[in-house]
């Protein structure tokens, strides 16, 4: 799951970064508002965390901008303001949530589930296909009742396939969804993850759901 982060206070920045990385996520920050547009019309974010009192641009700003440009991506405001009035400014100009500083790190991480399940209209963090099982809050995953333990970046790798299930998704867009802009890999790299995953989600079962569609990428689906 990638995330855009655009908060001014660099400490703060930094400490959010870490903690979300160490959590599992792909992140991209940056200090202000400009820089915030130009990494969302660039980039594939699931969630953008804006703080509201930023230069060059503040997060309503932002936030006006990219929804009159018809970007839905869910936003959440990390703002020192918590007045009642400053609430209803953010959530009537198109964020979905509201954290006031200080916050709990944990509440934020909850709070970032939340969003990513409304965006995919899923009532649990549980994502399920076939006998495949993905748990975005644990980050567990079953195939029928074994547990299968996935690397950090194979899990990632394996929730935006399943997010997108039956969807080809080519070497580029996982690329572009899993790493930030800091990664100079390359996409051969997409090729060793998906054979890791296929080694720990496909080969000990009959059924393959992990395919690859020759000059277009891989798709996760059934087979008919």
């Amino acid at each position: 799951m990638r995330i855009l982060l655009a908060e001014d206070e660099a400490d703060l920045n930094r400490v959010i970064t870490k903690r979300l990385e160490k959590e599992g996520y792909s992140v991209d920050s940056c200090y202000d508002g400009e820089d915030a547009l130009h990494y969302i019309s660039v980039g594939e974010f699931d969630v953008i965390i804006l703080d509201i009192m930023m230069p060059k641009s503040d997060g309503l700003e932002v936030l006006k901008t990219i929804r009159a440009a018809g970007n839905q991506t869910p936003v959440l405001f990390l703002t020192a303001k918590d007045s009642v009035e400053d609430r209803v400014k953010g959530l009537d100009a198109g964020a979905e949530d509201y954290l006031v500083k200080p916050f709990s790190f944990d509440e934020l991480l909850a709070r970032i589930r939340v969003l990513v399940r409304k965006q995919g209209k899923q009532a649990t963090s549980e994502y399920r296909y076939a006998d495949l099982v993905v748990d975005i809050s644990s980050r567990m995953v079953w195939r029928g009742k074994d547990k299968i333990v996935l690397s950090a970046k194979e899990f990632e790798i394996l929730e935006y396939m399943l997010r997108n299930k039956e969807v080809v998704l080519s070497r580029e867009k996982i690329e572009n969804h899993v790493w930030n802009f800091d990664y100079t890999g390359g996409t051969n790299v997409i090729d060793v993850y998906i054979r890791y995953l296929r080694k720990k989600i496909d080969s000990p079962y009959e059924k393959k759901l992990i395919h690859t569609i020759r000059g277009s990428g891989y798709v996760l689906r059934e087979e008919a």
